[in-house]
């Protein structure tokens, strides 16, 4: 997994590639939970380049969410495709997430 970074307008945005599964979901929770510790608040997370997503990435993703909406904070999704867009259709996450088709659109919807 590799994930990256960078400030646009008023959010974070966070690209992600390869798979968030059992192994690499504390990693990508961590790095999310630093970025709110320095005091990132907004983000969009593109998930273009993500093959796989895992029941133990979901779990990271709703534990981030819970974290930043105590603090005021937002978080969006970007750029779903093929298995981990059904994947964030069967398990709900279209109707408790905000999700966009680009950062671009993200972005203009904060």
């Amino acid at each position: 997994m590799e994930i990256n970074a960078r400030q646009e307008k008023n959010a974070t945005v966070i690209t992600v590639q390869g798979r968030i599964d059992a192994v690499t979901a504390p990693e990508f929770e961590n790095y999310l939970s630093n970025l709110i510790a320095k005091g990132d608040r907004n983000f969009i997370v593109n998930l273009g380049a993500l093959e796989y997503i895992s029941s133990a990435g979901l779990r990271s993703i709703l534990a981030t969410a819970k974290r930043l909406k105590a603090e005021q904070g937002d978080i969006r999704f970007s750029g779903l495709q093929g298995p981990v867009e059904e994947v964030f259709k069967i398990s709900g996450f279209y109707s408790i997430f905000k999700i966009f088709e680009s950062d671009a659109s993200a972005l203009d919807n904060a």
